[in-house]
């Protein structure tokens, strides 16, 4: 349904070019909830705002690569003809709901906008229409609540109502920006129950950004991994964390605490800092903070290789050329277990 390919994005400022976006493709079937992770900068919410039509900023530009939803290229489209795709055939869910929502705006008005915008109802319909919608995200009280403003709601069920707006005019594609960050873990609970619900119920594609592998976990069946603008790996949801295919993966998994952690251990960071995207490494973008990183790694960045059926992943470790290696040997002991 959704398919990206070769996405470049830079942010001209007064220090130069940052290169916040470089090389990315992907692809999300119809009805998948689809991850992508990363660490702050990584690139994640860029992408997912260059999808969704967000990016039309004096300083931002789009260098090359076409995003086509259902064929057709919506970097392509005019301001007009996006519109209409926006709050209809996609929509997003913001990570803050209180600044995401009109302050001076009953919560059921802000609902109806979409819904006017994007079909022929009448104003009694789409007065029914929000009630329905209300209690689809789990809101009691539907009829009393729409009449109310998003200060007299708390965080979770502002994000519920945010939610609500998203899916007004069933839209195909869902795009959720970390909607769990500001929320305590009960309620992030409910919101990505309240996600998988709905793909379920109307085979929605939702891609789900986020820095929480716990909620990959629960909730994704397949997971994007970026690092400094680019896209590390890409594996379904069980293969990444069982067989992670490139060392940053890996150092992710390693650093999540487990409910057997004792509380005197520690935990297990990745050493190092991200590089400057004013100007990136010639090669691998790991490749400082890398424990297996050749000489090549210095130089040149790695193509995809695919280490598994579906699962992809830019290391050079992964070439024939470099001989038995860390990811090679779990490779090997898989065949020699299926043997």
């Amino acid at each position: 349904m959704l398919e990206v390919n070769h996405l470049d994005v830079v942010f001209r400022t007064y220090g130069g070019e940052v290169k916040a976006v470089r090389d990315v493709s992907f692809h999300v079937d119809h009805g998948e909830i689809v991850a992508i992770v990363g660490e702050s900068g990584s690139g994640k919410s860029v992408t997912v705002k260059t999808i969704a039509g967000l990016m039309q900023s004096e300083n931002a530009e789009i260098r090359n690569g076409n995003v086509l939803l259902n064929g057709t290229d919506l970097l392509k489209m005019t301001e007009k003809e996006l519109r209409k795709v926006k709050g209809s055939t996609m929509t997003m869910v913001f990570q803050d709901s209180m600044t995401s929502l009109n302050p001076t705006m009953k919560v059921g008005k802000q609902i109806e906008e979409s819904i006017k915008e994007h079909t022929g109802l009448s104003k009694s319909e789409r007065k029914d229409k929000v009630i329905t919608i209300l209690k689809q995200v789990g809101i009691p009280n539907p009829e009393l609540r729409a009449e109310q403003y998003p200060h007299e709601f708390s965080g979770g069920m502002r994000q519920r109502v945010m939610i609500a707006i998203a899916l007004a005019c069933n839209p195909e594609l869902l795009i959720a920006d970390e909607p769990t960050t500001a929320l305590d873990v009960t309620i992030q609970a409910q919101i990505l129950d309240l996600l998988k619900g709905l793909q379920a119920n109307y085979n929605t594609s939702i891609i789900l950004i986020t820095h929480d592998l716990g909620v990959v976990a629960e909730t994704a069946k397949k997971v994007i991994v970026m690092y400094a603008g680019m896209v590390v790996e890409k594996a379904p949801v069980d293969q990444i964390f069982k067989h992670p295919g490139h060392p940053y993966t890996e150092g992710l998994i390693n650093s999540m605490p487990d409910v057997s952690t004792d509380k005197n251990e520690r935990l297990i960071p990745i050493e190092g800092s991200p590089p400057d995207l004013f100007s990136p490494p010639t090669g691998c973008p790991f490749v400082s903070r890398c424990k297996y990183a050749m000489e090549v790694c210095e130089h040149h960045i790695p193509p995809e290789f695919e280490v598994k059926y579906n699962h992809f992943s830019r290391c050079w470790l992964h070439d024939e050329r470099a001989g038995v290696n860390h990811f090679n040997a779990n490779k090997e002991g898989e065949e020699t277990d299926q043997k």
